[in-house]
C-alpha cells in the first residue's frame, strides 16, 4: 500500500496515469451520488404512500381531489397520473397521449448520466492499461540502456509502474460499474412503474 501510495508523489515515474485515474473516479463517484440521490430519494420517497392514496381517490371517482393530490407530489410517477386524470376527457387516447407526453420526459431523468458513469469506468480501465504499457517500456528501457547496478532498481520502478497504474484502474472502474448496474436496476424499475400504473389508470377511466 505504501508503494502505491508512493507512486502519487511527482518523484516517481508514471504518476501523472495515478492523478488523472482518481481525477476520473471522483468525477464518476460525484455523478454517481447525484443520480443515487435523484433516483432513490427524490423519484421514489413517499411513492408507495402516493400511489395508495391516488389509486383510492380515483377507485372512489374523487378525479379532482386525485388531480390535485398528484399536482401535489413532486414524483416522476405523480406526473403521469397528473397528466392522465387532466386529460381525462380526452378519452383513452386523450390520456394516453398526455401519458406518452409526460413520459418522453421523465424517463430520460431517471436514466441520465447513468452511461458518463460506465464510460468514467471503461476511461479509467484505459488508462490503468496505458500505464501498464508505459510501466513495460521503462522497464525494457531499464533493461537496454541502464547500467548493470542500476538495473535492478529500474526494473523494479518499471514493473511498480505497470502493476500500480493497472490496480489503481481497477479499484476505480469496477466501483463504478457497481453503481452503473445498481443504478440501472432502479431506474428500469421505476419507469417499468410508471408504464404499468399509467395503463392501469387509463384503463380505469376509459
Amino acid at each position: 500500500m505504501s508503494k502505491m501510495l508512493q507512486s502519487f508523489s511527482p518523484e516517481s515515474d508514471g504518476w501523472q496515469f495515478m492523478w488523472i485515474i482518481l481525477a476520473v473516479f471522483i468525477i464518476g463517484l460525484g455523478i454517481s451520488i447525484e443520480r443515487i440521490i435523484y433516483i432513490l430519494v427524490k423519484s421514489s420517497k413517499g411513492r408507495a404512500k402516493f400511489l395508495a392514496d391516488f389509486g383510492k381517490l380515483i377507485s372512489s371517482q374523487q378525479y379532482d381531489q386525485a388531480l390535485s393530490l398528484a399536482n401535489a407530489t413532486n414524483l416522476p410517477v405523480a406526473r403521469i397520473m397528473s397528466a392522465i386524470v387532466a386529460n381525462r376527457a380526452g378519452g383513452r387516447e386523450g390520456m394516453q397521449a398526455a401519458c406518452d407526453a409526460v413520459f418522453l420526459t421523465e424517463a430520460p431523468r431517471l436514466t441520465r448520466y447513468i452511461s458518463l458513469i460506465s464510460v468514467m469506468a471503461s476511461i479509467s480501465t484505459l488508462l490503468g492499461l496505458m500505464g501498464t504499457i508505459y510501466g513495460l517500456i521503462y522497464t525494457f528501457d531499464a533493461v537496454a540502456n541502464k547500467p548493470a547496478s542500476e538495473r535492478a532498481k529500474a526494473l523494479s520502478d518499471g514493473i511498480a509502474i505497470a502493476m500500480g497504474t493497472t490496480l489503481e484502474g481497477l479499484l476505480s472502474a469496477v466501483p463504478l460499474l457497481v453503481i452503473v448496474g445498481f443504478l440501472n436496476m432502479n431506474s428500469e424499475r421505476l419507469i417499468q412503474e410508471m408504464e404499468e400504473k399509467g395503463l392501469k389508470i387509463i384503463n380505469s377511466l376509459a
